[in-house]
């Protein structure tokens, strides 16, 4: 039996993070299912850090944790385009951008057309450009927090997927191929099994539904460096598209779909989907799909992060439900957790912020 103070179930952004910020006050081993982190979600994700995601909370989140992206992140114009009838949604989102304080510009379809030259006229009547987003590296954001736990006495075990879990006094006691492992607090930031380790430990489900994304990947025009164009979305349903170096491009329609638990694999009606939804709105042509993948983004039933002990399981935390948001937040969510866990004061910045603990408490959902 190995024993720890904390032990995190998840090695992706979620868990990576929060484990980091725990390694300078308690020992902390996180236990990771697959062979390397950031498997799943977090190895799949485009990260682009923008205020075209979320609400209120999740958009306050991503405001706390700019400073810090910038270290794995760098400047990339995010572009929001609205067709005529979503010029509403624009002005909601340009007051989402005011609110913020971000460095932004409202923009006409010539200058959108400027910068985006593919842009059909009837996808593009107005335009929002967010000078501030990021481009994250996902990579050395997770190699981050993994040298930071390691350098702090920490431990990331892989190849430990749980198979039991048992509450013995006060110590919760796993079981994995790797071994068995114990610490009296338990940090449950598995994804989209996150609900399952909750019934393996005998705590109530908050109700976390997985939700397929599927990114496809393809040639630019020929002899065209698009290493420049922005990051562009629709502000309704329609589709995103952002440049991987100077001769591909990605794209997403942004599909939500139900998923149960499971190595995510994109569909060929998404593929299709995403592929015809960018060459209705612009003039690209897309004559085959290079590379395609999905991942699957966990959300709560209000679509918030559930962070913090269970009701009647001691030492039982939840950090769990960042849907799509969890790179962009993971700098402010992952202080959140470290508190919760630990039964620090919450965060003073996110306080001033408007945010509690009882934000994210799981409480709210009922467990």
């Amino acid at each position: 039996m190995k024993r720890s103070d904390v032990l995190v179930i998840g090695g992706g952004i979620a868990g990576l993070s929060v484990a980091a910020r725990i390694a300078p006050h308690a020992a902390v081993t996180v236990l990771e299912a697959e062979s390397a982190p950031g498997y799943h979600a977090s190895g799949r994700s485009v990260a682009f850090a923008h205020y075209g995601l979320g609400e209120t909370v999740v958009r306050t989140l991503t405001a706390l944790s700019m400073g810090a992206l910038a270290e794995h992140g760098g400047l990339h114009p995010a572009l929001h385009i609205a067709a005529e009838g979503e010029i509403a949604a624009l002005d909601a989102l340009e007051e989402v951008h005011h609110q913020f304080g971000c460095n932004y510009t409202r923009v006409g379809p010539d200058a959108a057309r400027g910068l985006m030259p593919v842009l059909r006229a009837e996808a593009c009547a107005a335009a929002l450009i967010d000078h501030g987003s990021l481009k994250l590296d996902t990579h050395a954001m997770l190699q981050s927090h993994a040298a930071a736990l390691k350098a702090a006495g920490g431990a990331l075990v892989t190849g430990a997927r749980v198979s039991a879990i048992a509450h013995e006094g006060d110590v919760w006691r796993l079981t994995t191929p790797a071994g068995d492992f114990s610490a009296p607090i338990l940090v449950n930031a598995a994804g989209a099994w996150a609900d399952g380790i909750a019934r393996m430990a005998g705590v109530t489900p908050v109700g976390i539904e997985p939700r397929r994304r599927t990114v496809i990947s393809f040639a630019a025009p020929q002899d065209e460096d698009v290493s420049r164009w922005p990051f562009t979305k629709t502000v309704g349903e329609g589709f995103y598209l952002l440049p991987e170096g100077r001769g591909q491009l990605l794209a997403s329609h942004m599909d939500q779909t139900p998923s149960d638990p499971c190595d995510a694999a994109a569909e060929e009606l998404d593929k299709a989907i995403a592929a015809d939804r960018v060459e209705q709105a612009t003039t690209l042509t897309i004559r085959r799909i290079s590379h395609s993948w999905a991942g699957l983004r966990s959300f709560a039933p209000d679509e918030l992060p559930v962070i913090g002990a269970a009701a009647g399981a001691a030492g039982f935390i939840w950090c769990a439900g960042q849907g799509g948001a969890g790179f962009q937040t993971a700098p402010a969510l992952s202080r959140v957790a470290a508190a919760a866990a630990l039964g620090l004061p919450f965060p003073e910045d996110a306080a001033e912020a408007g945010l509690t603990f009882k934000t994210f408490s799981p409480a709210r959902l009922g467990a």
